[in-house]
């Protein structure tokens, strides 16, 4: 045999033979860190399998737990905490525990670590105009400070209409700070952010990669949109910082999403989270006014759950399979991406199966194409437990939603698949008011219009090579 092939053929063996050590101790790591069961068997059978492609697939996407971050709610051993507790002290006047739903607010208040407060005053917002309308209403109108953090940031006309707005109240001598994902913001260029920085506004990425145990990752993503005025002033919801959000792009069509607008004690906490995002990504410590304002002639209560990563137990999930543990009479759910868990998946058909009205709301057609085939092989045993599942025809519907009852709704960030209960960073408010429930139906209702219904027959009608691609995406949602 020729020298120099026999040299390549032992520099092979040699990479074959670390790759599978890596892939015994990636497996290791996968058995004791992954979160769901199936996720681990997933990982470990690839990286013992095909460890060349698996082991750095599963450095770069594989990790489930977020290293170094501080939850200044949580972990009372921290600078972070002892700041933010004495100010957040400063709310403890306006928690309420509403009746009825009050052992499911107790629940919910443990996982956030954060107290149902009232005082506050709510508005629905329906899709990108109404809701960047009154985003961007509320920025010109800050006396103080304006707090902005966003998932997905363009440079294109509704970017740069709020990148003016930003730049024009660091200019008038406002404290402005502006926090993007890094990964969800790729596209946007250093022009864009330069010209905020050089106006004075305060420019940082969410910074995810950072961190000993992080440096390899791109699976976590800080998937929150957030904007605080003055600290009395809060939106939360589900649309980014774009002009497809306005339904301006031809590709994508009309956008359905929902947004809220709160006024009152609640901000604060809305500001918090926030203000723990600010600190991981520079270290800093933002005090701001953490004086509670309520709204006039309202007394809302509303409750602020962040979740994501980082936290001890699986919030986003365990909020989620409590609120549909929670529902007597009603649960409807929108969310674009719906590949549940298999807590969740047992929640929603014991809740139909014990007669409550069971509606989940999702897009004809996805803009994932493994989440939407996925999606087939959950409906099923969804819809033969007496689930209702309706498809949005109108456009991509991105609206993240709970309705539950008649007292009980949530606005927020989280979608119901593995990403946004184990990886992403994300914040959802609950408001409970039977006033809000109304509306929130009367939306739900509208949507449910537009949309169609899914039979078992249509399942079961797809041709064969659809089954095995929604078998295969089903054993692959732990990694969606």
């Amino acid at each position: 045999m020729p020298p120099r092939r026999s040299t390549r053929r032992r520099l092979l063996v040699m990479v074959l033979f670390l790759a599978q050590l890596l892939g015994i101790v990636s497996s290791l790591d996968a058995l004791m860190s992954t979160r769901t069961a199936p996720g681990a068997v997933a990982w470990i059978v690839s990286l013992n399998t095909l460890p060349v492609v698996a082991v750095p697939a599963y450095w770069v996407f594989g990790r489930s737990k977020f290293q170094g971050y501080v939850i200044g709610r949580r972990e009372d051993d921290n600078q972070l905490y002892r700041v933010l507790d004495d100010k957040m002290s400063l709310v403890t006047p306006f928690h309420v525990q509403p009746s009825p739903g009050g052992s499911q607010v107790r629940t919910m208040e443990q996982l956030a670590k954060m107290p149902m407060v009232g005082g506050n005053e709510v508005e629905l917002l329906i899709d990108g105009d109404a809701t960047f309308a009154s985003i961007l209403e509320g920025i010109r109108a800050a006396e103080r400070y304006v707090l902005v953090q966003f998932y997905i940031v363009r440079d294109d006309e509704l970017g740069r209409t709020l990148q003016q707005a930003l730049i024009d109240k660091a200019r008038q001598g406002l404290e402005v700070y502006f926090l993007y994902d890094e990964i969800g913001s790729y596209r946007l260029n250093g022009g864009y952010l330069a010209e905020l920085s050089t106006a004075g506004v305060q420019v940082r990425r969410f910074h995810s990669t950072r961190g000993t145990g992080n440096r390899f990752q791109l699976n976590f993503r800080n998937h929150r949109k957030i904007v605080v005025t003055d600290g009395r002033f809060g939106w939360v919801g589900g649309l980014n910082v774009g002009d497809e959000y306005l339904g301006r792009d031809a590709r994508v069509g009309a956008w359905r999403d929902t947004h809220l607008k709160m006024e009152g004690p609640a901000t604060l906490c809305l500001q918090l989270s926030f203000v723990e995002d600010w600190h991981w990504a520079t270290g800093e410590i933002l005090t701001f006014n953490w004086q509670p304002v309520p709204a006039a002639g309202a007394d809302i209560p509303i409750l602020t759950l962040p979740s994501g990563p980082a936290d001890r137990f699986e919030t986003a999930s365990l909020m989620v399979q409590h609120a549909i543990g929670s529902a007597r009479e009603r649960l409807w759910v929108s969310s674009p991406y719906f590949v549940p868990d298999e807590g969740v998946l047992a929640a929603l058909k014991l809740a139909a199966l014990r007669g409550v009205d069971v509606r989940v709301l999702i897009p004809e057609r996805p803009d994932n194409i493994l989440t939407y085939f996925a999606a087939y092989a959950f409906v099923a045993p969804l819809l033969e437990a007496g689930v209702q599942i309706h498809r949005y025809q109108e456009g991509f519907l991105h609206a993240k939603t709970m309705l539950i009852d008649r007292q009980a709704s949530a606005v927020g960030t989280v979608n119901f698949d593995n990403r946004s209960f184990r990886l992403n960073f994300e914040v959802t408010s609950w408001v409970m008011d039977e006033g809000f429930a109304d509306q929130m139906a009367a939306m739900f209702e509208r949507d449910f219009a537009r949309s169609r219904r899914m039979t078992g027959d249509e399942v079961a009608d797809k041709p064969w090579w659809f089954r095995v691609a929604s078998r295969a995406a089903y054993l692959g949602a732990p990694l969606l």
